[in-house]
């Protein structure tokens, strides 16, 4: 069984910076990914960033030059840090990793960000 453990949302300012973290716990076998989504309400889920096992990093559109993706391979977990945060960035965000044999994905319970004045 795997775990994924985000932590870090929070109401920010527009032009604030939050940092989510995801750790994963559990059964980890073959961890191929790990990612950010979010989800706006009446909005689906869409891909912020996401980085692969061999340091591959993908990010939207709307994450370029504001948020960076990192993780702690030793940790097994994953980090997103948000800078110049816009109310349209409000959302649940929610860890994501792809792993095992045959792949499976995972997600976590989802964090609240919401940036607001």
């Amino acid at each position: 069984q795997v775990q994924l453990v985000e932590s870090g949302g929070g109401l920010v300012q527009p032009g604030g910076s939050l940092r989510l973290s995801c750790a994963a716990s559990g059964s980890i076998f073959r961890l191929y990914a790990m990612g950010w989504y979010r989800q706006a309400p009446g909005k689906q889920r869409e891909l912020v960033a996401a980085i692969t096992s061999g340091g591959s990093i993908t990010y939207a559109d709307s994450a370029k030059g504001r948020f960076t993706i990192s993780r702690d391979i030793a940790k097994n977990t994953v980090y997103l840090q948000m800078n110049s945060l816009k109310p349209e960035d409000t959302a649940v965000f929610y860890c994501n990793a792809k792993m095992g044999s045959p792949p499976s994905l995972y997600w976590g319970q989802g964090t609240q960000v919401t940036v607001s004045s």
